[in-house]
């Protein structure tokens, strides 16, 4: 799942063991680390930023949002997570806010059991992107609708960028686009207007 956005560069074929040995020192949750570093990665522009929006399904998510939603399947079989389902559906249910149809009540249950998850994802990823600026690994700053800042607040979103050993994990940028490679249009030169001189 994660391995595509593994490109260590070869003048380093070491840095990727060396990485994973920064995160078992300096994480309580070394494979969540990773799972996030590798994540932002994927994201990142090629200077190790990602952020603050993600693209997904034709619209925009703040990073944070769309970490935690990539995050979110990789608890789907804990039982916390299982009695969640349970303990929301029976709430929703107490408040007659369940659909009659069966396939409709999962929905809202699922709807309901993502924005919790959500919430409590966001505590997690704020303590491991924490763990990973205090390591060298990661830099965090808010841009946002007036001025960037270091702090959140003021509609300002999260940017994350990849630092020290974590850099190896960014794709390398391509040296040309397709773009490049598309034939130039053929000027056809234009027929000079009345009063004008053609060159």
């Amino acid at each position: 799942m994660f391995h595509g956005s593994i490109r260590p560069p070869s003048s380093g074929s070491g840095d990727l063991s060396a990485l994973l040995d920064r995160l078992a020192h300096a994480s309580t949750r070394p494979r969540y680390a990773f799972m996030l570093l590798t994540l932002i990665a994927e994201v990142a522009r090629p200077d190790g930023s990602a952020g603050p929006l993600v693209a997904k399904d034709g619209g925009l998510q703040p990073l944070r949002d769309w970490l935690c939603d990539a995050l979110t399947p990789m608890g789907g079989r804990d039982p916390r997570r299982l009695a969640l389902a349970a303990r929301v559906r029976a709430e929703l249910a107490g408040q007659e806010r369940l659909p009659t149809d069966q396939d409709a009540a999962d929905q809202v249950v699922e709807e309901e059991v993502k924005l919790r998850v959500r919430a409590s994802g966001k505590t997690n990823l704020s303590r491991a992107v924490s763990e990973m600026v205090a390591a060298g690994l990661l830099r965090r700053h808010y841009q946002g609708y007036r001025v960037d800042h270091h702090n959140r607040g003021a509609q300002r979103q999260a940017v994350y960028t990849l630092t020290g050993l974590a850099r190896i994990l960014v794709a390398p940028a391509a040296p040309f686009s397709a773009r490049s490679l598309a034939p130039a249009p053929i000027q056809t030169p234009s027929q000079p207007r009345q009063g004008e001189l053609g060159l």
